[in-house]
């Protein structure tokens, strides 16, 4: 797997988050990067290449990731 140095990254989070804190996304980097706002960027970064980030979307938009989704 390829390192990416996310400290100098972009981070965004959905404009929707909460005070109790949300998931923020880098992106634009080689690798994506996932990471929790309650621990003020100190915390660890999941990180997950753009093909994987993008299957993980598109499995969001289709709702394979919802309880009510039937099991096969």
């Amino acid at each position: 797997m390829t390192h990416v140095d996310f400290r100098t990254a972009r981070w965004r989070k959905s404009n929707v988050s909460g005070e109790t804190g949300c998931v923020e996304v880098a992106l634009g980097l080689p690798m994506v990067g996932v990471r929790d706002t309650k621990d003020n960027g100190s915390g660890p970064v999941l990180v997950f290449t753009p093909a994987a980030w993008t299957s993980f979307l598109d499995g969001l938009v289709m709702g394979d990731f919802t309880s009510d989704r039937p099991s096969n």
